[in-house]
């Protein structure tokens, strides 16, 4: 009888672990039956991409398995990983570069192991995407953000003249920028520039800088810019909510958000502690960058591309652009309206 018992453990036992093996590793989740996905952030402790990666594993769930490492920011260490995910024998890759320019060469070591790639959040050089037609992005249009968060520094201008705090029709404004060469920071850092000058409203760069997308960063390189301009900043433009919340606290500790004395800032993400912002009044506003829908469609692709079915609008739910890019709108949050995106 004991020998019995000791037998049936032991299948007790051995089926667990087999139950443990068909889940995905790195925080994975899905079926055990569902294809292999293998995905690669360019940093976890990115605050958007950290909403984005929560958006995968939710979605995941009952059409993939999903592998989710984190690259450290350093493109050797994510080329080694995506290398591990292509001798697992992975069925398809969702990556989200930390070199924009390296996804050729992640796009030629995929195609030759027939492992499609989706493209998350940084977008490939338009080159490279034509390499293979088992290539897809899913982003946002970057300059759409910086349209819109120009919009609301223009809302804000026009309705308070008090903005201009010197009155010389002008609008003196500072700028902390994500990573140079980056798309996003680029096309946002112009065109919400570019939002001004076409409301007709004449600007002045006082102060410039990147803060890599990055909270600390963006405290210390605004609390430079106070330290040069003072009180002559008349608004502060932030590529990130993490850089836009960085250059409120610098703000506060000089002062600002106190009686009468304000500096309108806005950001892109809308973030949680950005919303929390918004309604406290340090934040004039942000720009929703739509982690829950870039992450489902993403690993929605994966999914389909994995198991070798067609990309489209009925099998995704999302329209597909040029045969290769889903896009994500971007969406105005300001304060009064910043409740429905909690």
């Amino acid at each position: 009888m004991k020998k019995m018992i000791s037998v049936l453990v032991g299948f007790a036992l051995l089926g667990t672990v087999m139950a443990g093996c068909n889940s995905g590793s790195g925080g994975g989740s899905g079926s055990g039956d569902a294809p292999k996905v293998g995905v690669a952030i360019y940093k976890f402790d990115d605050t958007f991409m950290t909403g984005v990666r929560n958006a995968i594993e939710k979605n995941a769930k009952g059409i993939a398995q999903v592998d989710i490492v984190d690259s450290q920011n350093s493109q050797p260490t994510q080329n080694d990983k995506i290398d591990l995910f292509l001798t697992k024998k992975t069925k398809s890759l969702i990556v989200n570069p930390v070199d924009r320019t390296a996804a050729g060469v992640i796009i030629d070591k995929a195609k030759g192991k027939d492992v499609p790639v989706v493209f998350l959040n940084r977008e490939p050089l338009p080159e490279d995407m034509k390499k293979w037609d088992k290539v897809y992005y899913v982003g946002a249009r970057a300059e759409e953000s910086g349209t819109l968060s120009g919009q609301i520094i223009v809302d804000y201008w026009k309705s308070h003249p008090e903005a201009d705090k010197n009155g010389d029709g002008v609008l003196q404004y500072v700028m902390l920028k994500g990573e140079p060469g980056h798309q996003d920071a680029e096309l946002r850092t112009q065109y919400s520039i570019q939002a001004l000058e076409d409301a007709g409203i004449k600007v002045e760069k006082l102060q410039e800088d990147t803060a890599m997308w990055d909270r600390v960063k963006g405290q210390e390189k605004m609390a430079a810019f106070l330290a040069a301009k003072g009180d002559s900043i008349e608004a502060v433009f932030a590529n990130n909510d993490d850089m836009a919340l960085g250059a409120i606290e610098a703000l506060k500790a000089a002062g600002y958000f106190n009686g009468d004395k304000y500096i309108p800032v806005v950001g892109v993400d809308a973030t949680a502690p950005a919303i929390q912002a918004l309604e406290q009044g340090t934040l004039l506003g942000t720009v929703l960058n739509d982690a829950e829908n870039q992450g489902k469609a993403s690993i929605k692709i994966a999914s389909l591309l994995a198991q070798g079915k067609e990309i489209n609008l009925d099998s995704v739910g999302y329209e597909i652009t040029d045969n290769q890019y889903v896009w994500i709108p971007y969406q105005k949050v300001t304060k009064e309206n910043a409740a429905n995106f909690k």
